[in-house]
């Protein structure tokens, strides 16, 4: 497979590092002298000196044959313009930016970038998983469907333990396809009981999200 890359920083240097382990053909576009000089010091020639957004650079990099073009960038403006070239002007199949600005992401989906990565995004995803447990943990948000997979850990003082799924009032707009028990998937059904420290993993629509957390801390009970 053959992947450009378009900005050479270390977030650039170190994913065409790890491609090039897993014996893909990687390009590194970056205009900066020093950060050239260093990639192919470390790397070895894979790496062209030039302005990744710029269509001659593109046409010398080879993009009208590439796979994957992927923009990392430390600017949203720059990837945004880098991707749609890729795919209106080189026909790439795929293209991927980083996001330095969360709230770039709806703008990038509309413009058709294939996908976007925001390191703000992983970043508090990580700060999630420590955070109390009956909060929810978003693993994937399909924002055109309007679904959530979310996981929750069912806490110790939850009024929910020991009674069965199907008496928790749960939204029908809210599956929950697994539950994790120690470290094991359990299939759960209508008479399952949740344990202390169960994860739940549950598909819900957005819009039911409060509904459920509120269902696994007790909330709904308390009232």
């Amino acid at each position: 497979m053959y992947i450009i890359i378009v900005g050479g920083g270390k977030v650039g240097y170190y994913l065409a590092k790890t491609l090039l382990r897993s014996e893909h053909e990687v390009l590194i576009i970056e205009r900066d002298k020093r950060k050239f000089d260093m990639i192919t010091s470390e790397l070895g020639a894979v790496a062209l000196r030039g302005d990744g957004s710029d269509s001659l650079v593109m046409e010398e990099a080879g993009m009208a044959r590439a796979d994957v073009v992927i923009a990392v960038t430390g600017d949203d403006e720059d990837n945004l313009m880098i991707c749609q070239m890729a795919k209106k002007k080189f026909g790439v199949k795929r293209t991927i930016a980083r996001i330095n600005n969360p709230k770039n992401e709806n703008i990038f989906k509309r413009l058709g970038i294939d996908s976007t990565v925001s390191v703000t995004d992983l970043i508090l995803a990580q700060i999630e998983r420590h955070i109390p447990a009956q909060s929810l943990v978003h693993l994937l948000t399909l924002r055109e469907a309007g679904v959530s997979f979310v996981e929750a850990k069912v806490p110790e003082n939850s009024p929910v333990i020991g009674k069965p799924l199907r008496n928790l009032g749960i939204p029908d707009d809210c599956v929950i396809p697994l539950i994790i028990r120690n470290g094991k998937g359990v299939i759960p059904y209508g008479e399952t009981r949740l344990q202390v420290g169960d994860e739940v993993v549950a598909i819900t629509t957005i819009a039911k999200e409060d509904v459920l957390e509120k269902i696994l801390s007790g909330e709904t009970a308390k009232r």
